[in-house]
């Protein structure tokens, strides 16, 4: 399974590490796993639930709170001890977002 850094976050939404630190701090269902080092490891529907965000937010005009609860009443949120589903993109355009750039961020690194 895929995970990235919050500087690959970073460069994959457009958003500063500050704001995907609030946005953790405020909605709980925005959890990454953190490595040994306390490291952020963001997974793949993590990265789906940032993108969702963003576009219920600068888009969709809504608050962060009432954002996250868009998610939960489109029933996008996953529950925080349960496996995360994936995050439904009615338009599939966030798929090959998350491969080609995190290959231009690392060349050569085989996964």
């Amino acid at each position: 399974m895929a995970s990235y850094g919050i500087g690959e976050v970073e460069a994959l939404t457009g958003l500063p590490a500050s704001t995907l630190r609030h946005w953790e701090k405020v909605l709980p269902l925005l959890d990454p796993r953190k490595d040994e080092f306390g490291r952020r490891l963001y997974s793949e529907a993590d990265v789906r639930l940032i993108f969702r965000l963003k576009y219920l937010t600068a888009r969709r005009g809504l608050s962060l709170k009432a954002a996250a609860s868009a998610l939960i009443a489109e029933g996008s949120s996953p529950s925080p001890r349960s496996p995360r589903p994936p995050l439904r993109d009615p338009r599939g355009a966030h798929r090959p977002l998350l491969r080609e750039p995190r290959e231009r961020l690392n060349p050569g690194k085989n996964e």
